[in-house]
C-alpha cells in the first residue's frame, strides 16, 4: 500500500467519522428527538449490514491472509478493547428520556463525558475502515458507510444533553469533533494493515470482532428497546440483504 492509498484510508475514516457523528448533532439541534419504531428499524438496519460485512468479508478475509490463528487473536483484541472502553467509558445512546429534575449542568457534563467516550470509542471504529481499505477500495468504502451510519445515534448521544442544557451549537460542534479520531484510527489500521498478510490479517480481525461487539452489545439492544421489535427484525433483515450486495459488488 503506497502513501497514497494510507492517505485516502485516513480520509474515508475522518469522513465517516466526523459526517456520521455531525449528522448526529445536526438532528439533535433541529429535533427535540428521534425516536420510535423507525429509530428502531435504522438501528436494526446498520446491524444487518454490520454482521453480513462482519462475517463474509472481514473475517472471511483474515482467514484467507493468514489463517485461523492470527483471526482469533485479533478478533479477540477487537471485543476485548471495545469492552474495556465500555467499562471505563460507558455511553449511552438517547433512547430513553432524561429524568425531569436533572439540572442543566449535570446534562452538560454528562455530554461533555459522552463526547470524550465516544471518542475514543471512534479510534478503533476506525482502524476498521484502515485495515479494510488495505484488502479493497470497496471494502473500505462498505465499511466507511455502515460506521457512519452507525455513528448517527453516537451524534445525538453526545447533543441530545447539551441540547437539554441549552448549548445547542456546542452540542453540534461536540458530535462533529468526536468523529476526528475516526480518521487517526483509519490511518493506523491501513499502516499497519500493509505491513504484511499476518497483521493485516490481525487488522481485520480486529475490526470484525470491534463492529461485532457494537453490533450486539449497542446496535441490537437499542433497536429492540426503542420500538416494536418487528421493526428491529425487518431492519435487519433488510441491513444484511444490502450487506450482501455491496460484498458482491
Amino acid at each position: 500500500m503506497t502513501g497514497n492509498h494510507v492517505f485516502a484510508a485516513t480520509m474515508y475514516g475522518m469522513l465517516a467519522g466526523v459526517v456520521g457523528t455531525g449528522l448526529g448533532g445536526v438532528i439533535a439541534y433541529f429535533l427535540p428527538r428521534i425516536r420510535g419504531n423507525l429509530f428502531s428499524g435504522v438501528l436494526g438496519f446498520a446491524a444487518g449490514i454490520m454482521l453480513a460485512v462482519t462475517f463474509l468479508e472481514l473475517l472471511e478475509e483474515s482467514l484467507v491472509e493468514a489463517g485461523l490463528l492470527p483471526t482469533v487473536i485479533g478478533l479477540l483484541l477487537g471485543l476485548g478493547i471495545f469492552f474495556l472502553l465500555d467499562w471505563f467509558l460507558p455511553h449511552h445512546h438517547p433512547v430513553k428520556p432524561e429524568k425531569e429534575d436533572d439540572k442543566e449542568n449535570q446534562y452538560l457534563r454528562k455530554g461533555l463525558l459522552l463526547a470524550v467516550g465516544i471518542a475514543l470509542h471512534n479510534f478503533p471504529e476506525g482502524m476498521a475502515i484502515g485495515a479494510g481499505y488495505a484488502v479493497s477500495t470497496n471494502m473500505g468504502l462498505v465499511l466507511a458507510l455502515v460506521l457512519a451510519l452507525h455513528d448517527i445515534p453516537e451524534g445525538l448521544a453526545v447533543a441530545v444533553p447539551m441540547q437539554a442544557a441549552g448549548q445547542r451549537t456546542a452540542g453540534v460542534w461536540a458530535a462533529f469533533l468526536s468523529g476526528v479520531p475516526t480518521g487517526i484510527g483509519a490511518f493506523f489500521g491501513a499502516y499497519i494493515g500493509a505491513i504484511s498478510p499476518f497483521w493485516l490479517a490481525i487488522s481485520l480481525s480486529f475490526a470484525g470482532g470491534a463492529m461485532l461487539y457494537i453490533v450486539c452489545d449497542e446496535l441490537i439492544p437499542d433497536a429492540y428497546e426503542s420500538g416494536d421489535s418487528h421493526f428491529a427484525i425487518l431492519g435487519i433483515g433488510l441491513g444484511l440483504i444490502l450487506g450482501l450486495l455491496l460484498i458482491d459488488m
